[in-house]
């Protein structure tokens, strides 16, 4: 397990950045910033066949809590999906701690 004196995170985000990038993201992530709560968010984009990086396993390895934005086509992405997979092996060893938020038309989910 991670001790919390090792982590170089307090809050990883998961998200899909063409839905909140740029609206809900950017909020939560000026809020936590303003709040001094250490906040890893990717700015890259990747293309359709793309792994995630090693860096990114890393930060997820590195945070306390994993916030995981679940909206319209998060689960559309197969790079949020393996997201999604590294995130729960971490909370499964007791490592992090995940809180989901739904957001956006989450009826068609």
């Amino acid at each position: 397990m991670t001790s919390a004196t090792a982590t170089k995170y307090d809050v990883f985000l998961s998200f899909r950045g063409l839905d909140t990038r740029r609206t809900f993201i950017s909020f939560l992530y000026q809020e936590l910033a303003r709040r001094n709560i250490r906040t890893f968010k990717d700015d890259k984009d990747l293309e359709n066949g793309q792994r995630i990086s090693p860096e990114l396993k890393r930060a997820i390895e590195e945070s306390r809590f994993a916030v995981v934005v679940f909206s319209e086509n998060y689960a559309a992405s197969p790079w949020c999906l393996e997201e999604l997979v590294k995130i729960m092996d971490f909370e499964n060893k007791g490592s992090i701690t995940v809180m989901p938020i739904f957001y956006g038309d989450t009826c068609r989910m």
